[in-house]
């Protein structure tokens, strides 16, 4: 029996399903590509750095990934493509990806001064502290800090609850409780000497034993 000026419909809406994973793990993937956009965006609008007609080197990967690769400046192809890790730094990680069993979507790499600025110029402090929102976005499990320079603008770029990355050569270590560093020599100068492609590979080696050791979740 049905009272007077009450609806034939349910008293109260359906209750709707609690969110699965897949659809958690959609959400998050869809903001970092916002986040990554926008930042983007920002940074070729930016005039802090005299870079003239040149655009920005921007950052290239998976807007999640796992492995956060790390180095100060950019290349001639990198600052032709712009996009970092263009051209023979990327062709020689890519192999260096497959041999060690590492899935270079699970990868992401930027650099710390991503305007081609001349040698006797500096980038804007500001420009630089822009890896500290780049990382926040991503959130990665490891950041492989490639190169002295590197290393040590990382240092100064004073990340929350961040522990000072020593310069040891192929060693992972903390650098926030929840993101681990790997020092490595930088790609660039490890590329027309046979030495120094071994002390790379040495170093960055370590890589492939930290991902094998990820858990499966």
């Amino acid at each position: 029996m049905q009272v007077r000026g009450q609806g034939s419909g349910p008293s109260k809406p359906p209750a709707r399903m609690p969110a699965t994973d897949d659809e958690i793990r959609e959400k998050y993937l869809e903001r970092a590509i916002r986040e990554l956009n926008r930042l983007t965006h920002d940074l070729q609008d930016c005039d802090l750095c005299s870079r003239g007609s040149l655009m920005p080197v921007l950052g290239s990967g998976h807007p999640q990934a796992d492995v956060f690769l790390l180095k100060y400046g950019p290349s001639p192809a990198e600052v032709e493509e712009g996009v970092a890790f263009y051209g023979r730094s990327g062709s020689a990680l890519m192999k260096s990806f497959k041999r060690l069993g590492i899935d270079p979507l699970a990868v992401y790499g930027t650099l710390c001064a991503k305007c081609p600025v001349s040698e006797s110029e500096q980038p804007a402090d500001e420009c630089v502290a822009r890896v500290v929102e780049e990382i926040a976005i991503v959130q990665p499990r490891i950041l492989v800090v490639m190169g002295a320079r590197a290393l040590a603008t990382l240092n100064d770029l004073e990340l929350p609850l961040a522990e000072p990355v020593e310069p040891r050569l192929g060693e992972v270590q903390t650098l926030t409780p929840t993101l681990a560093a790997l020092y490595v020599p930088d790609i660039d100068e490890s590329l027309d000497d046979q030495r120094a492609k071994q002390a790379f590979w040495r170093a960055f080696r370590a890589l492939g034993d930290w991902y094998a050791d990820l858990p499966p979740y």
